[in-house]
């Protein structure tokens, strides 16, 4: 044991390597003088706590373990074990070093001024840390051109197009390698004889999504629509290379997480475009069910088109193909796609003003909420909702189970109409086209009974000439029992080879029209009645479709073969019957839930008080 005075040694230059001074570890700029001190309790700062986040952790975490690794042999350490003792050593020495200093000092950094939390010596009738020739930075009026919610809606329309054009694009790369796996089987000798072994690609594809949108989504918020967008695709393009060239399973695998990942990150800003240039219930409607059926689209899609590669080239080509595709359009997205997200383009008009020698900030430059606070906010919130919000829960069982038998369906269709109709994987990929009418069909259903939620207006009583979020469900009620349910009894009990493929191709297409009026409605529902914490509640639902999308496919092989065709879809359309009645139980006791819920009510007063201000504003 004789590492151990080095691994101490080691501990205390990680300890002292976060206390360096800013301007030698973190980047800190030059002080500027002029800048008073802030009170430690004032909310509104000079700047954003950017010198202790944690990129400043993980660079000195880096630092330390490129330092370890050159000097293994320096301190005579052998074994695994020892390593590993004086790696989490080092952890623990970086993570008290800089827990300390975050709290001590909290420097706050805005351009090059720098100004440090104490007790002011001044007040101010305008505030303690009223400066005047401080120049909060918002938009020139309600009717500002460059807000994007005053954008013609030519303008509006073509951003969205484009983003849904990247989201169809992107999101085929979850299931189109499903149609190759016998090929994959074979260039990695895998047994899929008793498990799906050939589906972990999907899977890790999954958990990258849900792991991605989690934690690293809010990080990058802060840097705009357009910059995450352009970072994230190019990622993406990286990561598409391995797919083609992987020369073992688990390269497969690990890209595949990566690229799941990317391509989760991409679907939500695209989403964010969305919310950023239409305002109000009723302008989101149909661009966002315009979003939710591209989403669902494409991950049908996915097979159709990995199988017609795979038809004529061979599987590495599913790579390659997708490889070249979406470098062809990246120019496109460069030079097509602007800043939609108001924050970041106020944020570009402040740093042009501050070339100018003016001092201009934006409120959220003024906002000294760390990194790592808006990471564990954006991991709490919704994993707390889902946890405690009934309504939240049941909505994330009943979405993630619809996206989750689509992604099933990439396993079942194989084995259904290779077994009783002698199709291999590449007509079984082309038989899930059927699924991909269906869901477009399902969306022309909800476009035409959106009059449905529109007409509640006329009987809201609680806020009057308000939509009644409840009427969202009408139509995941009618898709839920006829469309999932219905359509997964018609695949189940049409399964034999007595009666034509053309019949469970149709349940296929009712699972595919029925899984499409519910993601619809269940998301808009949430909206309406989250309001500014929809968002939460939206996350909480992709959490739980990342989960069904990676592991509820996984049983298709086990529970079609031991418990029959017939049986094993009937069984999923119990289950889907069961969750189709839960917008009964909405209609019937709507009322008593959103009180019952803090986040409802709040956001139901929010929009009593909202009301009120727009009818008095119209009265004058």
């Amino acid at each position: 044991m004789s590492f151990i005075p080095t691994t101490m040694y080691y501990a205390s230059a990680a300890i002292n390597a976060i206390s360096i001074p800013g301007h030698i570890m973190f980047g800190i700029n030059q002080v500027d003088p002029a800048i008073a001190t802030i009170p430690s309790d004032e909310k509104h700062s000079l700047g954003k706590a950017t010198a202790t986040t944690a990129w400043d952790m993980i660079n000195a975490l880096l630092a330390a373990s490129a330092l370890l690794n050159i000097q293994w042999s320096r301190l005579g350490v052998r074994t695994l074990e020892e390593k590993a003792i004086i790696a989490a050593t080092v952890l623990a020495g970086t993570l008290t070093g800089w827990r300390y200093f975050k709290v001590r000092s909290m420097p706050i950094i805005v351009d090059n001024c720098k100004a440090t939390k104490a007790p002011a010596p001044f007040s101010h009738p305008k505030g303690p840390c009223y400066d005047p020739e401080t120049i909060v930075l918002t938009w020139d009026g309600p009717f500002d051109p460059e807000n994007p919610i005053n954008w013609p809606n030519w303008k509006k329309w073509g951003v969205v197009g484009i983003g849904l054009f990247a989201t169809f694009i992107a999101l085929m790369n979850g299931t189109i390698i499903t149609t190759a796996h016998y090929a994959i089987d074979e260039a990695f000798n895998i047994d899929e004889s008793t498990f799906p072994h050939s589906y972990w690609p999907v899977t890790s594809w999954g958990i990258g999504g849900a792991l991605f949108s989690l934690f690293l989504l809010p990080v990058m918020e802060d840097f705009g629509i357009r910059y995450v967008f352009l970072v994230v695709y190019l990622i993406y393009i990286c990561f598409l290379i391995p797919i083609g060239v992987a020369q073992n399973f688990a390269t497969l695998i690990v890209t595949r997480f990566f690229s799941g990942g990317c391509v989760a990150i991409l679907a939500n800003t695209v989403a964010g475009i969305i919310s950023n240039v239409f305002v109000g219930n009723r302008a989101r409607t149909v661009p966002m069910s315009m979003y939710i059926t591209t989403y669902v689209v494409s991950s049908s899609m996915g097979p159709v088109v990995g199988a017609s590669i795979f038809q004529f080239l061979s599987w590495r080509w599913i790579g390659y193909s997708q490889l070249i595709w979406t470098g062809v359009f990246f120019p496109l997205f460069i030079f097509a796609l602007p800043e939609t997200r108001g924050s970041a383009i106020l944020r570009a008009r402040a740093q042009k003003l501050r070339k100018e020698g003016k001092k201009a900030y934006t409120q959220d430059e003024l906002d000294t909420t760390s990194v790592l606070q808006v990471v564990l906010k954006s991991v709490q919130r919704p994993l707390y909702m889902l946890c405690t919000e009934s309504v939240v829960f049941v909505a994330t069982m009943w979405s993630a189970f619809s996206m989750g038998t689509i992604y099933l369906f990439t396993q079942s269709a194989e084995q259904v109409f290779g077994e009783l109709y002698g199709f291999d994987a590449v007509r079984s990929g082309y038989v899930q086209v059927a699924i991909v009418i269906g869901e477009i069909l399902g969306w022309i259903f909800c476009l035409l009974t959106n009059r449905w939620y529109y007409n509640s207006a006329l009987r809201n009583t609680e806020i009057p000439g308000t939509e009644i979020p409840e009427a969202r469900l009408y139509q995941a009620l009618a898709g839920g029992l006829v469309g999932v349910t219905g359509g997964m009894f018609v695949y189940a009990w049409t399964s034999y080879t007595f009666i034509p493929w053309i019949a469970p191709a149709i349940g296929l297409a009712m699972v595919g029209a029925g899984s499409t009026c519910v993601l619809v409605s269940i998301a808009n529902y949430l909206v309406d009645a989250y309001s500014k914490y929809a968002g939460s509640a939206v996350g909480a639902i992709g959490l739980g479709e990342n989960v069904f999308i990676a592991f509820l496919p996984m049983a298709a092989q086990s529970m079609y073969a031991n418990l029959g065709f017939q049986w094993a879809s009937s069984l999923l359309g119990f289950v889907s019957l069961v969750l189709a009645f839960a917008p009964v139980a909405v209609f019937i006791w709507g009322k008593d839930i959103r009180a019952r819920s803090p986040f409802m009510k709040e956001a139901a007063e929010d929009k009593r008080r909202d009301s009120v201000v727009s009818a008095q504003a119209a009265e004058v």
